[in-house]
Order: C-alpha cells, then sequence, then structure tokens
C-alpha cells in the first residue's frame, strides 16, 4: 500500500515541464502519466478496500465474541439459579475464554479503524489531485498546441527574414530604374521627333519663299 501511495505522490511532485520539454510527444506525455494517476488511484482503492473489509471483519468477530461471552454468563447463571454449580463452573468459564478473545481483539481491530480512516482520508486527497489533473491535463494541451503554432509562426517569419526584404528591396529598384529608363528613352524620343518637326517646318517655309520668289520675278517680266 506504501508503495502505490509513494509512486503516485512522485508523480504528482514531478517537475512536469521539465518532463514535457524532455519528451518527444508532450501531449501524449500528459495523457499517459492521467493514465498513470488514474491506475495508482484504482490499486489505492483496492487496498482501502481491503483496509475497510478487515476493519468489517474485526468488528464481526469482537461483536462476536462479545455476544458469547454474554450468553455464556447469562448460561452461568442460570446454572447457579438451578443448583448446577458443575455447569456454572463450566459456563463461566467458556464466557472467560471469549472475554479474552474479545479483549485480544481490542487491539487489532482499534489499528484496524485507524488505518481505515487514514488510508480514506489519503485515497480522497489523491482523488481530489487526480480531478485536478484532468482539468489540467486539457489546459497543458491546448497550451502545447499554443506553442506549437506560436512557434511555427515564428519560424515562418524567420524564413523570409532579413535576407528575403532585401531581396524584395532589391528587385524593387530594380524595377524603378527600368520605369526611369523607360521615361528617359520617351523623353529622347519627344525631343527628337520635335526637333525633326521644326527643321520640317523651317524647310516648309523655305519652299514658300522661293515661290513667292519665283512668281515676283515672273510678274516683272511680263511688265
Amino acid at each position: 500500500m506504501a508503495g502505490i501511495f509513494a509512486r503516485i505522490t512522485d508523480i504528482f511532485k514531478a517537475n512536469i515541464n521539465d518532463i514535457l520539454d524532455k519528451a518527444e510527444d508532450p501531449e501524449k506525455m500528459i495523457k499517459q502519466m492521467v493514465i498513470e494517476m488514474e491506475e495508482a488511484v484504482n490499486k489505492a482503492t483496492t487496498a482501502v478496500g481491503s483496509a475497510i473489509a478487515n476493519e468489517k471483519q474485526l468488528e464481526r468477530q469482537h461483536t462476536e465474541k462479545k455476544k458469547l461471552a454474554a450468553q455464556w454468563q447469562e448460561r452461568a447463571v442460570k446454572a447457579v439459579n438451578a443448583g448446577r454449580d458443575d455447569l456454572a463452573r463450566q459456563a463461566l468459564e467458556k464466557k472467560n475464554m471469549f472475554e479474552k478473545a474479545t479483549t485480544d481483539l481490542e487491539g487489532p481491530l482499534a489499528e484496524a479503524r485507524k488505518t481505515a480512516v487514514t488510508m480514506r482520508s489519503q485515497l480522497e486527497q489523491l482523488k481530489a489531485k487526480l480531478d485536478e489533473a484532468r482539468v489540467r491535463q486539457g489546459t497543458l494541451i491546448a497550451r502545447h498546441q499554443a506553442a506549437k503554432a506560436k512557434k511555427q509562426i515564428s519560424s515562418s517569419l524567420a524564413g523570409i527574414g532579413d535576407g528575403a526584404f532585401a531581396n524584395f528591396d532589391k528587385y524593387e529598384q530594380k524595377v524603378l530604374r527600368v520605369e526611369s529608363e523607360a521615361e528617359a528613352m520617351s523623353e529622347l524620343a519627344g525631343e527628337t521627333t520635335s526637333l525633326d518637326d521644326e527643321f520640317k517646318k523651317l524647310e516648309a517655309g523655305d519652299s514658300v519663299e522661293e515661290e513667292l520668289a519665283l512668281l515676283k520675278a515672273a510678274a516683272k517680266k511680263d511688265n
């Protein structure tokens, strides 16, 4: 019995965080620990049941011996009243024997009662701790799942760290550079077009002046 209580006490006193840190699957470890607690409580319950059964058996024996002692006392009185001292003597011997047996049982019975009370108290404490462990089981599993999710997110963010952002900036600068070059080419193309247009206008103007001069010269000849 002591071994059972020592085992479950070790489980309850264990550093849960250290155990979970070393476990490959913390959730499985938490469930396994609760199962071990349940098994220990079941064994403790069986042991307490045996202690109570022993107490009850001693109580029955004590009550029976005390009852028999009282019966032989009554028989001794009847024998005396009947003038049968021989029977009264034998009855008294029986009565004394059962009284002694009753007295002999008082020590073990008291110890059995004390043991049963102590074990009942210990069992109630263990059941309360088991109930607490069952409640904490859900909380610990939820915390572990949240921690895993947080770790996964942190790992994902680390994967797109400074290097990724630097590359992104580099490509952005490259795009901006290409856009600037395109704008410059567009402006140069526009300037060339304007220059061509000016010369065409100028050349067109020269042609008109030449035609006008020719017309004037022809008119003078006709006069």
